[in-house]
């Protein structure tokens, strides 16, 4: 009987590049916040936005390599505890853009805490990673797939980091064409009454992430 062939480097890379262009296009809270900064700001708010969340994709799978979130996938106390950080924090969101929305109307595009007008880079870099890094999920994900990519004989922590660049890559194509789409429709989406209702649905969103982050059992 054949011995299976050990995985190369080159394999373990376009293996996982597989399972996170699939989790990279799933509709999620990520891919609505650089959206909506891009219907509704700008399109250098939107960068940021998505540089943010991207830096915060990447702590996650350093952590994951170094067996940061390996520890915190087996403490209940402390995945729990950032699970309800990052659903108050969606929830915040959320709410703050429904209630600046219904309390200027429909008339006036109301400016938000998470989506600063367009010299408000860092800011909306503070969102994105913020937003990202106080999600649990993503670490878990890490934790659950980078091992399964790492060939024998390589440096885990090595192989980990490259593995999670490739997954930013990956994102930052992917918001490149969300940004670049947002564009072409913002001629016809930038009108205060149609701003005030996508700032709506997107905090309708972003609350039930949060409750559905806060519900969920690890």
């Amino acid at each position: 009987m054949r011995s299976i062939a050990p995985m190369t480097i080159t394999q373990a890379l376009l293996g996982f590049a597989v399972v996170a262009a699939l989790l990279t296009i799933m509709p999620g809270i990520d891919s609505a916040l650089v959206m909506r900064s891009a219907l509704t700001r700008s399109r250098r708010v939107a960068v940021a936005t998505g540089m943010g969340i991207c830096c915060g994709a990447f702590v996650w799978g350093a952590a994951a390599a170094v067996g940061a979130a390996a520890l915190l996938a087996a403490s209940e106390l402390a995945y729990r505890i950032l699970t309800l950080a990052g659903a108050a924090y969606m929830a915040y969101l959320g709410g703050m853009m429904l209630w600046r929305t219904l309390r200027r109307g429909a008339a006036e595009q109301p400016e938000l805490p998470d989506a600063p007008r367009s010299d408000g880079f860092w800011r909306a870099w503070t969102t994105g990673a913020a937003t990202n890094l106080l999600n649990p999920k993503v670490g878990v994900f890490y934790i659950a797939t980078i091992p399964q990519f790492i060939p024998a004989g390589s440096v885990p922590v090595v192989m980990g980091l490259l593995l999670a660049a490739v997954h930013v890559a990956l994102t930052v194509v992917w918001f490149a064409l969300l940004i670049g789409a947002a564009g072409l429709f913002r001629r016809w989406l930038s009108k205060p009454s149609v701003t005030a209702w996508i700032d709506r649905v997107t905090g309708v969103v972003l609350i039930g992430f949060g409750l559905k982050l806060a519900l969920e059992r690890h």
